[in-house]
């Protein structure tokens, strides 16, 4: 494990359990802010800090002497960023890059002006509003959209054999820019002054409507994306698109905070009952389960034990024998054939502390402080669905009386008393979603589309959204997950694989081995990072859309699913995760702002290979947390995706995921584990009772639920085809029945029956029509007979 034996708990050295601490990790919508700013840059890009600074500053002496930026007053500020906004627009393409670079110096705070990055942020922030005031977001967003539509930089690049930073330096530009505005702005500090609060809120709104080319600025990113996996536009720096796109979706939508808040708002909305717990509370006050010992730690130890307490020999020796053959303490050989190879990465839960004194009492009694106390209770309040309740009690009829009632659960004539109360218990915790009241409502509008009136849509960001990328999301989905391929550190390169490190190769390649291992950092930096935006975009993006409307979710989920997303998950964790998590891809000197404000110290090999003093790398374990999210959200109430996951063979390679010592990512592998159990067979269930416990612990009990065991009703075949294609019939009748108005059912369009209305409209009529209309009534009207009787009649 990751920690030193000197670090090991000494209190629970006698369970048989390697004692690592749990992980100091707070999940949260992003890392640090400054963790968040240095992982825009890679380490490449160093030297455009000074050409920056330059550009700026010829620019500044030209017009305000030599006095300091920092000494300057408001009105002055005002007055040079606006001349530097007119920069901008100048036909000259090195002029513009020049403006634009000092454009960037402004936004990275004025650096040289600063000594501490405390100040630094602090000029950030300042020069960052006075830019968005003046108007400089539009302006980057038209230069954005020429640097895209540049068709002279695409053929180029498209044609070179290696692309480096030079091939893409305006787009950089640009987008460093941009990412620093959108960053800057969503952080919402209680000492903005009034009229920020006031700029920050129009700007949210601007970035999520159809401003932009009459589309939110994340659909123009998305382009970006499928531009470059296309092909046709090797040169975009890719990561900084990522960024970018998931900073404006966090910041447009908002985060978890706000994703809970408006659960709990539209399900006051539907007169729904309110969630038995606050999720995000609860996961945070989890503790993590402990891994299992190595079999040469439970040998050291048992050693230990017996030198120790040589009075006790016999005692202590009947113990441990006892001990090694106990099936629950440590992982043994009868293990599936699926898990033959990974007997020492099982991962066991706590052990319960009743189970740990009769099993292995310590031989020194603890005083009743030391005593861990029982669980007062199961984390999770248990649910149950409106369709368990009509399962339960249709069997419960068949059985006891021999019909059955179909929908009906408030008969219960003729039922046992204790069916009664558990009938009872099971209306106690009937827990309606939102997503079941808006899969009624939608099969209500496709029954009567005359009498069920129009809906009623919300022009809400996510909606907006929505309808924005609704023609070529299924690109999208696949290009992502092109991405996100070619960035897991489980991919081998290969020839017909995009290629991500445009935006990170420098344009003469390193000649020594100091040069190589940072460019070797640098690029598996980079990769990290990619994955990290990647994970959180799609994660945001299904809970946003799940809550605005289940089908628009589904939409989103099904076309992540046929393009693979459930392997390319497993094939990400089918690694040594804890060197993942533990990896130490950076160097803290050359991270911004650390690198323009104190001097350089000369890097070396060793200073290289040491790394940080971290635990662990906060986005990277972020990243195994969204992925396992997002294959959660996926599988979940799925048979037929579940079954995917057994047909994978993902038990043991989720299994290993648990070695991390994280409540929250042990919780998402619980579950992931806990929908395929029933299906993984008895052999696994009695090798694995230990990883069982700790979801009976973790995991939220759905009542009626036989999750441990193998029934014959649900191991019944599954239709992958048939199941999808029934889910796909009816998202596409929702997007066709509310966004398709041009295919609408002529039958079911208005008809204006009233005789008055009809003959008083105008109806134009064209000239040789006028100039022939005695023919015309000659050879329609008179010539022709008519029935005056039949007709009346």
């Amino acid at each position: 494990f990751f920690i030193s034996k000197s670090n090991i708990n000494s209190k629970s050295s006698h369970n048989g359990l390697s004692e690592s601490p749990d992980l100091e990790f707070e999940y949260a919508d992003t890392d640090k802010w400054a963790a968040e700013l240095s992982e825009l840059y890679s380490y490449t890009e160093g030297p455009e800090f000074a050409l920056n600074r330059k550009c700026f500053e010829v620019e500044f002496r030209t017009h305000v002497c030599d006095r300091k930026w920092t000494e300057l007053d408001a009105a002055q500020h005002r007055a040079h960023a606006m001349r530097l906004l007119d920069g901008l627009e100048v036909i000259a393409r090195d002029k513009r890059l020049k403006a634009a670079r000092a454009i960037l110096y402004m936004s990275q705070g004025t650096f040289s002006e600063c000594s501490s990055e405390a100040e630094v942020q602090y000029w950030m922030r300042y020069n960052i509003f006075l830019l968005l005031d003046v108007g400089t977001f539009s302006a980057l967003v038209e230069l954005l959209n020429m640097e895209i539509d540049n068709s002279a930089a695409c053929s180029s690049a498209v044609r070179k054999p290696a692309i480096s930073l030079a091939d893409s330096t305006d787009l950089r530009v640009l987008l460093n820019i941009m990412y620093l505005m959108v960053e800057t702005i969503q952080q919402d500090d209680p000492a903005d002054k009034p009229e920020w609060k006031i700029i920050r809120e129009t700007f949210r709104a601007e970035l999520g409507s159809p401003l932009f080319n009459n589309e939110p600025m994340s659909v123009m990113l998305f382009g970006m994306v499928t531009k470059f996996c296309s092909g046709h536009a090797p040169h975009f720096p890719m990561k900084k698109v990522l960024l970018l796109l998931w900073k404006s979706i966090l910041f447009t939508l908002g985060g978890f905070e706000q994703l809970q808040s408006i659960k709990v708002h539209k399900r006051v909305e539907l007169g729904l009952a309110p969630l038995p717990e606050d999720s995000i509370r609860v996961i945070r006050s989890m503790r993590a389960a402990s891994p299992p010992a190595s079999a040469s730690d439970l040998i050291e130890q048992q050693q230990k034990r017996a030198r120790r307490e040589h009075k006790a020999l016999i005692k202590q020796d009947n113990l441990d024998a006892f001990n090694e053959k106990d099936p629950y303490k440590a992982d043994d050989s009868r293990e599936d054939e699926d898990d033959n190879d990974d007997n020492d990465n099982s991962i066991e839960a706590e052990t319960f502390p009743l189970e740990r004194d009769e099993v292995m009492p310590p031989p020194i009694p603890h005083p009743p402080s030391d005593r861990v106390s029982l669980p007062k209770g199961l984390p999770w309040a248990p649910k149950v669905r409106e369709k368990d309740i009509e399962n339960f009690l249709e069997s419960s009829r068949s059985k006891f009386i021999g019909y059955t009632l179909g929908n009906d659960t408030n008969t219960v004539v003729g039922l046992p008393r204790p069916i009664h109360e558990s009938i009872k218990t099971l209306k106690q915790h009937k827990y309606v979603s939102i997503a079941e009241i808006q899969i009624a409502k939608e099969e209500e509008f496709q029954k009567t589309p005359l009498s069920g009136g129009e809906e009623e849509v919300e022009m809400s960001s996510i909606e907006l959204l929505y309808q924005g990328i609704l023609p070529s999301l299924p690109q999208y989905m696949i290009a992502l997950l092109k991405i996100l391929l070619a960035a897991a550190p489980t991919s081998k390169a290969k020839t017909d694989s995009i290629n991500i490190l445009a935006d990170v190769l420098p344009e003469e390649m390193p000649t020594t081995v100091l040069q190589s291992m940072k460019l070797g950092v640098d690029v598996n930096r980079h990769k990290e990072i990619i994955v990290k935006a990647i994970s959180a975009i799609l994660l945001l993006l299904l809970k946003h859309f799940k809550l605005n409307h289940i089908y628009q979710f589904e939409y989103m989920a099904q076309h992540l699913v046929f393009a693979n997303c459930i392997p390319l998950i497993l094939k990400f964790f089918n690694q040594n995760i804890m060197s993942y998590i533990t990896a130490k891809n950076s160097i803290s000197v050359l991270d911004f702002p650390h690198c323009v404000v104190h001097e350089l110290p000369e890097l070396t090999a060793e200073s290289l290979e040491a790394g940080d003093n971290n635990q662990f790398c906060w986005r990277n374990l972020f990243s195994c947390i969204n992925l396992l999210r997002i294959l959660n959200k996926l599988t979940k109430w799925k048979h037929s995706r579940t079954m995917m996951l057994v047909v994978f063979k993902s038990a043991p390679i989720l299994k290993r995921a648990l070695k991390v010592k994280q409540a929250m990512m042990q919780l998402y592998v619980l579950k992931l584990l806990k929908v395929q159990t029933k299906y993984l067979g008895r052999q696994w269930r009695k090798s694995n009772m230990k990883t069982m416990s700790a979801i009976y612990q973790k995991v939220r009990h759905r009542l009626n639920d036989d999750w441990a065991y193998g029934n014959d009703l649900d191991a019944r075949p599954w239709d992958f085809q048939a199941e999808e294609c029934a889910l796909r019939a009816n998202i596409e009748r929702f997007n066709s029945r509310r966004y398709d108005k041009s295919h609408s059912n002529p039958d079911f369009l208005p008809v204006d029956n009233c005789l008055q209305s009809v003959l008083g409209q105008r109806v134009d009529l064209p000239e040789d029509f006028q100039m022939n209309y005695d023919l015309w009534l000659e050879r329609e009207v008179f010539s022709k007979p008519i029935s005056w009787e039949e007709l009346l009649q």
